[in-house]
């Protein structure tokens, strides 16, 4: 039988000791066991960024995904992948989701395992409502990208003591509106995204050059990764990599480090074979299973493993 992405041996990665990473699945797991991922966001002009978030979710491992999008986008976002399940939502007249469609989600989370916010979600008031809601109220992990973190800063509910935990994935200006305007040098990026953490009781990535993670109590710089992500779209399959992870039993923390690490491995792949200037978001998508695979080779030739 021919694979897709046949296993082989890898070179050495710099992998740390302590890197979190999934459990080898069990023969007679099912779909179920490796829970539903929620992804909530998309509009009128910006229905790849959910695309890329489901996709990276089903490339991570998640069991089933399912993308909450409005109505104007769900035959264009359904027409990128089968294997996801797409609902359309009430929406405003730009294409955006509208305050409307808050019961209809509240309805979609109730089987969910952990839920993402944001990519492509749009601006609006009726949405900064919308995303102060959820991120108050809902029982559900939850990782906010993108409009979902402006939003938030918007709302006023940041630091909001949360149902659940709560993953923010900023890059540098959206920390900077989250934080009331906090703009840290390269110097100050690890004290800033602990405090922060901690100050807000949230597990933080503070992304960029050595992506910052921490859950107020320890702190972690990333090694993976390289210039040619820095380009539209890499942090919606970021939010869909830490999303499927959490569906899959990690704990906040857990899923955002070694989210955050394969995201960088798969980008660090793909720049390999294509060079950092011709990179695009969906490049990571299609290196992730290579990454994931290279993890897993080099867990079995650890001493540990």
């Amino acid at each position: 039988m021919s694979r897709d992405f046949p296993f082989r041996q890898y070179p050495a990665v710099p992998v740390p000791k302590d890197l979190p990473l999934l459990p080898a699945r069990k023969p007679e797991s099912h779909k179920g066991d490796y829970g539903l991922a929620l992804i909530v966001g998309g509009s009128v002009g910006m229905a790849g960024a959910a695309a890329l978030a489901g996709l990276a979710a089903l490339r991570s491992g998640a069991g089933l995904v399912r993308l909450a999008v409005p109505e104007p986008c769900r035959e264009l976002i359904a027409s990128f992948e089968p294997s996801y399940m797409v609902v359309g939502l009430p929406a405003d007249q730009a294409g955006r989701l509208s305050l409307d469609a808050l019961p209809l989600i509240e309805e979609l989370v109730r089987p969910a395992t952990a839920v993402a916010l944001g990519p492509g979600l749009g601006r609006s008031p009726e949405l900064t409502q919308l995303v102060g809601q959820l991120y108050a109220n809902l029982d559900r992990p939850m990782v906010l990208d993108a409009d979902g973190l402006n939003a938030l800063a918007e709302s006023g509910r940041v630091g909001t003591p949360p149902p659940a935990p709560r993953i923010l994935t900023p890059h540098p200006g959206e920390f900077s509106r989250l934080s009331g305007g906090i703009k840290p040098q390269p110097a100050e990026r690890t004290s800033y995204t602990h405090q922060y953490a901690s100050h807000w009781g949230v597990v933080l990535v503070l992304k960029g050059h050595q992506t910052c993670i921490s859950d107020g109590q320890q702190t972690w710089v990333n090694p993976t990764g390289n210039p040619g992500m820095a380009t539209g779209g890499t942090g919606d399959v970021l939010t869909g990599i830490i999303t499927a992870l959490l569906c899959q039993g990690l704990a906040p923390a857990e899923a955002a480090r070694l989210g955050v690490y394969v995201h960088g491995l798969a980008g660090d792949l793909a720049a390999a074979q294509l060079g950092q200037i011709s990179l695009i978001a969906s490049d990571l998508i299609r290196f992730l299973p290579e990454a994931f695979q290279m993890l897993h080779s080099q867990a079995l030739s650890s001493p540990s493993g």
